[in-house]
């Protein structure tokens, strides 16, 4: 039998989908490479600096990765890939941040790196004087700063200098949470927190815990907090995931109502734990003003700072954080991928990616619900064609994807699952109001008062409603267990993090058959088909199949 794998000496990786060992050598390559295309019959992957870096900064050795590839590539390594994989896994920890006598030391065991470093004109005015030829002084207050500057000249720095320990909180997990039910930190759960804690030496305090949604990401970060007991300030998406934050601390810990506090548009409390959203802290009254809500992060003698959807983190919030590196920091997200290509300053500011699960391996653990992904493809009605032929690019997208006829592909689905629950997610407002319109269906924008939303996410939750037509609100931080439909009619671009959060909507493990279904509907021979295909990359990263209907073939096997 040959090997499913061809390694490139432009360190690309040629997978053979059809091959029996496709399944093994996608994970086993999927830990060091980043998938870049995937066609039906060859995926293609990337060995990059970002991605070697990450692998070792998880404990994957540099035998490991090479006894990988070796077990699963068709032809000799190349020597170049060789090569590069050697320099670039070994870069990893060859700079060191440490303390010394209060003093913040950047260090190598490498006299000619230092110098090497030493001479970089946007490095130089970081530093201080020179100890020794192993070490130089890192000037106060630029532990943030130095280390994103070296990782913009290829040098990843291992951080040791340590974390302050924060004011104590007493954060105790619950046996039985307070809603009744048994609690236990599931194992991966568990590996994840361990991942991230290293047993409170100085190689934990600061990192990324990747996760699909509908795992728990809210729970491992509990747990670290239960693990750390200090003071805590957790940064989300919106005043949803607030109160959903909240909620799930009362259930799960020992803390009080009087004990958290709730950041935002509508309150401004300051507590043991206080929950704030990335939107006011990043609120200033004047376009080239001040950030008025950032004294936050000093109001307190924080202990540990979670990020929510690390992935979303606005530049603003990243330039801040430069500034507290001597706080613990953990990021949550389903996927590192960033649309703005920022994944370096995560690596650098928030920390290196600390434990990944893949989807599938849970799913079969039934700790996820089993997904089924199809793409359904319709022709753009004649009346469009010739407004799309003369349409900027941008005006192309938005007219694909608002192609009317994609309704009547809605309805046979909610058909064909009735009785479900069921999420229609889309990018346009007046395409979304024409549907729940027809439907008479309620909609949730962003304009929906907060109130009003948390009223119609429980009335689906418990049943009373069946079918929600939501924008891009619904993308982030929001907890619908019971959802297990959802039909999305129009996307951002080729968003891979908008599909990753869109499919963990429904992802949460369901009673009986644990089985949810994904569609998206676009319109085929259009710019919207080109960006499905980038959205496509990151179902395949996690080993789903996308199945392709067009719109005859799909109305066909629904009858």
């Amino acid at each position: 039998m040959s090997k499913p794998v061809i390694v490139q000496s432009d360190n690309t990786l040629l997978l053979e989908v059809d091959n029996p060992a496709f399944e093994k050598a996608r994970d086993e390559i999927s830990r060091f490479a980043e998938l870049e295309k995937s066609p039906e019959h060859i995926h293609t992957y990337r060995i990059t600096p970002l991605s070697l870096w990450n692998a070792a900064s998880m404990g994957l050795s540099l035998q490991e990765v090479f006894s990988s590839l070796k077990q699963y590539s068709r032809y000799e390594l190349p020597e170049l890939v060789i090569n590069t994989i050697r320099e670039q896994f070994q870069r990893y920890g060859i700079l060191k941040l440490i303390k010394k006598e209060d003093k913040l030391l950047l260090a190598s065991k490498d006299p000619l790196i230092m110098s090497e470093i030493m001479s970089h004109k946007s490095v130089r005015p970081l530093l201080e004087e020179r100890i020794d030829e192993h070490s130089v002084i890192v000037k106060n207050g630029l532990r943030g700063h130095i280390k994103q500057s070296l990782i913009k000249l290829g040098f990843p720095v291992e951080d040791l200098a340590g974390y302050a320990d924060g004011d104590p909180c007493d954060i105790r997990l619950r046996e039985t949470s307070a809603s009744g039910l048994p609690f236990t930190i599931r194992e991966y759960q568990h590996s994840a927190v361990s991942a991230f804690y290293k047993g409170g030496g100085l190689e934990g305090g600061s990192g990324v815990i990747v996760l699909p949604c509908g795992s728990g990401k809210t729970i491992v970060g509990i747990g670290i907090m239960a693990l750390l007991r200090t003071e805590t300030l957790i940064l989300v998406t919106n005043t949803v995931a607030i109160r959903q934050w909240k909620e799930e601390l009362l259930d799960k810990t020992w803390l009080t109502r009087e004990m958290i506090g709730e950041y935002s548009g509508e309150k401004k409390e300051i507590r043991p734990i206080t929950i704030a959203t990335y939107h006011i802290l990043t609120y200033r009254r004047e376009k080239k003003g001040e950030f008025v809500h950032f004294n936050l992060f000093m109001m307190k003698n924080w202990g540990l700072i979670i990020y929510d959807e690390v992935h979303l983190l606005p530049a603003p919030v990243f330039r801040f954080t430069s500034e507290i590196q001597s706080k613990r920091r953990l990021g949550l997200t389903a996927t590192l991928v960033r649309e703005d290509g920022l994944e370096t300053d995560v690596f650098s500011l928030i920390g290196p990616k600390k434990f990944d699960m893949p989807w599938k391996i849970l799913e079969k653990s039934s700790w996820i619900a089993e997904a089924l992904c199809t793409e359904i493809r319709l022709e753009l009605p004649e009346s469009l064609r010739a407004h799309y032929a003369i349409a900027t690019d941008r005006d192309k997208f938005r007219i694909a994807s608002e192609n009317f006829r994609k309704i009547d592909v809605v309805e046979v689905i909610m058909k064909m699952h009735e009785g479900s629950s069921i999420l229609i997610i889309g990018q346009y407002i007046s395409q979304l109001k024409e549907i729940a319109n027809r439907f008479r269906l309620p909609l949730i924008t962003g304009s929906t008062p907060v109130h009003e939303r948390e009223v119609l996410y429980g009335k689906f939750n418990s049943g009373e409603i069946k079918t929600l037509v939501v924008s891009k609100v619904a993308n982030f931080s929001i907890d619908l267990p019971d959802a297990n439909v959802a039909i999305q009619v129009s996307g951002t671009f080729g968003s891979r993090q908008e599909e990753a959060q869109r499919l963990g909507r429904i992802l949460r493990p369901k009673q009986g058959e644990n089985r949810a279904f994904f569609y998206t509907i676009i319109s085929s021979n259009t710019v919207e088909e080109k960006f499905a295909h980038n959205r496509q990359l990151f179902l395949t990263e996690q080993g789903y199949a996308y199945v392709i209907r067009n719109e005859e073939t799909f109305k066909a096997l629904c009858k």
